[in-house]
């Protein structure tokens, strides 16, 4: 019997051995393939469902903002409450419970703030009328630092103790921050465009503005009906160059100002200076940076025509070409020698500032897809040829009621105006 037994319980030690084991595997790969705690989920749950969701702080951090921030957050990390402060520590949105604790924080948010570092406090060290039933255990305040300076704070109020809240709140702080950043970028990629627009309208040079005055002047008591448009005219460019707002424009609308400036100088050079416009009626609502072809027929008269005796042609040509639009404005003037192209792209010089704003600018806009193409030689003129899409994402003709603001006007004897297909407008 004791022989008979023993046969029967040697394999059972074995198997309950390897069933034991086999539950032990199991619980290490499970405990293997989960994240490696709470920080990995709430980081990747954020970095998911913010990407989805459009960047609140795009636009810099106001209490709208901080509302859906923190109505976010509070989301994604199921903790009890989420409160956000401006820089100097004022409450821009609480989101949750415990909002009585608020006024505890002040002090943890101020030395936060002027120290640059994490502040962790406990409900214990905090006054409490509902000790018992209060269900906030540690708040976490983290100051979010963009560019060596405090923009906010973000306050993570937990139901628990331990490091697992205050690197919740690490993780999620570095995320906001990173939208922070992207939102001073946006503000210096806007002040940046408004400094080129405000450098192109400071190109309007004085002499310009005195010869027209003396052009128009001139023609006073010889032909004011002629001195009367022309004034006009002026009024008109001056009135578009100057305008405070606006960082886009339709083609047609920066067509109309090309047009004004060329009868302007074509009255000032006589019959020196002859124009040709020809516009494709399919690309006039096409959107492109403001004041970016003027520039370019400025260089065209000043550097090209003015300095060849005899005077000579301009050419400004838009035409459509697929996706995109062609503009290209083109003299027969001086030129000058293709070696001088990379330094002049560069130059801040007032001479070439034009090619210089405008590479820039469209790089800014388009991402530097696009630029301009230059054609030139000794003696043999200028041709300047960028494309632009005729759609980019975010980019809206704000300008485009500038044309409805001005009256409309009769055209001018023995010329057509801006605008229309295939215009030839000769000076005389």
């Amino acid at each position: 019997m004791d022989a008979v037994s023993g046969l029967l319980t040697m394999p059972v030690v074995p198997w309950s051995v390897a069933g034991a084991l086999l539950v032990v595997l199991i619980a290490v790969l499970l405990r293997g393939r989960k994240p490696s705690g709470a920080v990995d989920d709430a980081v990747l749950e954020a970095v998911y469902v913010m990407a989805k969701a459009p960047l609140e702080l795009r636009e810099g951090l106001d209490q709208a903002a901080a509302d859906k921030v923190a109505a976010r957050l509070l989301q994604l990390l199921k903790c009890l409450a989420i409160g956000i402060t401006d820089g100097a520590g004022t409450l821009l949105s609480w989101d949750g419970e415990a909002n009585e604790h608020y006024a505890d924080l002040v002090d943890p948010i101020g030395t936060s703030i002027r120290k640059h570092r994490r502040e962790v406090v406990s409900h214990d060290k905090m006054p409490c009328n509902h000790r018992g039933t209060c269900r906030m255990r540690t708040a976490v305040i983290v100051p979010l630092i963009v560019e060596g300076q405090t923009e906010a704070t973000l306050i993570v109020v937990g139901r628990t103790r331990g490091k697992r809240i205050v690197h919740m709140a690490d993780a999620v702080a570095r995320f906001v921050g990173t939208q922070l950043e992207a939102a001073r970028l946006e503000e210096t990629k806007h002040q940046l465009n408004q400094a080129e627009i405000k450098a192109l309208r400071a190109q309007i040079s004085p002499h310009f503005v005195y010869n027209a005055l003396n052009t128009i002047s001139s023609l006073i008591r010889t032909d004011p009906e002629e001195a009367r448009e022309l004034l006009q005219d002026f009024a008109d460019f001056t009135r578009y160059c100057f305008r405070t707002e606006g960082t886009f424009t339709t083609l047609s609308d920066e067509m109309r100002n090309v047009d004004r400036y060329l009868t302007i100088e074509s009255a000032r050079y006589g019959s020196r200076l002859n124009v040709r416009l020809r516009i494709a009626p399919e690309v006039q609502s096409v959107v492109l940076p403001f004041l970016l072809i003027q520039p370019l027929v400025e260089n065209a008269v000043k550097h090209g025509i003015a300095n060849k005796p005899g005077g000579g042609t301009i050419t400004v040509t838009a035409q459509d070409f697929g996706t995109e639009a062609e503009i290209s404005v083109e003299d027969d003037g001086v030129g000058m020698d293709p070696a001088l192209l990379d330094g002049m792209r560069d130059s801040r010089s007032s001479a070439h500032i034009g090619l210089t704003g405008i590479n820039r600018r469209m790089s800014q806009v388009y991402k530097n897809r696009y630029s301009l193409m230059v054609e030139t030689a000794p003696g043999a003129g200028m041709k300047v040829t960028m494309r632009v899409p005729k759609f980019v994402r975010g980019v809206r003709p704000d300008m485009l009621n500038f044309a409805a603001e001005v009256p409309a006007q009769s055209p001018r004897r023995g010329t057509a105006r801006a605008g229309l297909p295939d215009v030839t407008p000769n000076a005389s």
